[in-house]
This record gives C-alpha cells, sequence and structure tokens, in this order.
C-alpha cells in the first residue's frame, strides 16, 4: 500500500534549479519513485551531469538546460520535454535568486525586477504553459519551492521573502482556479537548508551555531530532509493536499528552540 502512494512511475516530472541542492534531492526523490526527470538549469554541462547520475542509477531522466528569467528559455523547457516524454504530470519550481541582500532602503529598481522575474513570474509562466494540459488529462501536481522567509518580517532579505510570500499567493489562486480540473498546486516551505544557495548563512561557525540554537531539532536542513515532501505531493499519498504551504524547517517557526 504504502509503495502504492508513493508510485510515480510513468510520470513526468520537469524540476527547475535541479543541478543541486534541494532541486537536485528532489529530482533525485522523484526519479528513485519512478518518475521520467527533467533536470533543468542556466548551465547545460551540469543539467547532464545530474542527468547522467540519475541514469547511473537505473532511473530515466533528461537535460534541458533554461534560464528562468527568459520566456523563450522557459517556452523550450515545456516544449523539448513533451517532444522527449509526451507530456508533463509534475512542475517543480524550485529555481529562484537572491541578487540583494541588506534593508528595502537600499533595494535598487534592477534587484527588484530580477527577483520578481525570476521568483515568481516565471513560476507563473511554466504554470501557465504546462497546467492545461494536465487540466484535459484532470490530473498533474505543481510544487513551488518558497521558504519560510515569506512567513516572517527580515532585516537583509526583505525583498527575497516578498517574492517567496508571492510563491504562497500564486499557489493558492492556482489551486483555486484549476482545482475543478484536478490540478494540485503547493508550496514547500524550507528553513535554512546547507546548500550553495544559502551558504552565507551557514558557513559562518557563529551564524550556525545562532541557527541550531534557534532550531528545536538543534540542527539546519539537508537538501535530502526536502524531497520527501514533494513526493507526497506529487504522488497519489497528495491526492487532496491543494493551495497548502508545508513548512520543513526543523521546527524554527513554531517558537524559540
Amino acid at each position: 500500500m504504502a509503495n502504492e502512494l508513493f508510485d510515480l512511475t510513468a510520470k513526468v516530472a520537469i524540476v527547475t534549479g535541479s543541478t543541486r541542492g534541494i532541486g537536485r534531492a528532489i529530482a533525485e526523490g522523484l526519479a528513485r519513485a519512478g518518475a521520467n526527470v527533467v533536470i533543468s538549469s542556466r548551465k547545460a554541462d551540469k543539467c547532464e551531469e545530474v542527468a547522467n547520475a540519475i541514469k547511473a542509477e537505473g532511473h530515466e531522466a533528461t537535460a534541458i538546460a533554461c534560464h528562468i528569467g527568459k520566456r523563450e528559455d522557459v517556452e523550450h523547457l515545456v516544449s523539448e520535454t513533451r517532444k522527449r516524454y509526451g507530456k508533463i504530470d509534475i512542475l517543480v519550481c524550485n529555481a529562484a535568486v537572491n541578487p540583494y541582500y541588506g534593508p528595502m532602503s537600499g533595494l535598487t529598481d534592477d534587484a527588484f525586477t530580477k527577483v520578481i522575474d525570476s521568483n515568481v513570474r516565471s513560476n507563473l509562466w511554466l504554470c501557465n504553459l504546462t497546467i492545461p494540459d494536465m487540466a484535459e488529462r484532470k490530473d498533474g501536481s505543481v510544487i513551488i519551492v518558497s521558504s519560510i522567509g515569506g512567513l516572517k518580517g527580515s532585516l537583509n532579505l526583505g525583498m527575497y521573502a516578498i517574492s517567496k510570500a508571492a510563491d504562497f499567493q500564486l499557489a493558492r489562486n492556482l489551486a483555486v482556479e484549476w482545482g475543478p480540473k484536478n490540478i494540485r498546486v503547493n508550496c514547500i516551505a524550507p528553513g535554512l537548508v546547507r546548500t550553495d544557495f544559502a551558504r552565507a548563512l551557514w558557513e559562518n561557525p557563529e551564524m550556525l551555531a545562532r541557527a541550531e540554537a534557534m532550531t528545536p531539532l538543534r540542527r539546519i536542513g539537508e537538501p535530502d530532509d526536502i524531497a520527501g515532501a514533494a513526493v507526497f505531493l506529487a504522488s497519489r499519498a497528495g491526492n487532496w493536499t491543494t493551495g497548502q504551504v508545508i513548512v520543513i524547517d526543523g521546527g524554527v517557526t513554531i517558537g524559540p528552540g
């Protein structure tokens, strides 16, 4: 029964930003559950490297490079996936940027635009390009990897937090719009995870010690800690879950550690 609930055999999944960190862990988790996985990031060689590693484990994967801030790249990602596999069942919007660290008073227009374009608009592009075909089959799952940053104020990551809060609402809106066609749209909101993207927040010993002390489980997350939730949301186990934000943060947001 458990295997059937989480079985993704013959499903096709696109995972953006999947050459490292959380995206790669999710792609590997989906592949191990049986899905055909499209590995995507800006660098084609890195995509090939991860796809080959997944295939070496005996699973199916293909590499399609994509800059999520460019609509033509996003359209190419979707069209090439359909050419390769014929359909898309699962969309994981994981790629994101954070070009600015500091107070909102210092935020430039260019940085604002880059964050919104990459972290929000690209997700909408991907959803609008993939969901209609899912709706025709009356089955599909969209997973947006957001952040607990979208749940609270921030001194230095305010713009990033705004984009992640916007992703929560994007998921809720799409869940309402497409729910009658059996499309589920959800967010995963990780806390601090040991990735290259968040390296500045955990590589400093003092910052790491502070983060661990504030976490009830007394450690920061690892990429694999996030993958299981994505498999749940993509599979039959998550068939009645939509419009939700699943927080995975070791307990940080429940209060003092």
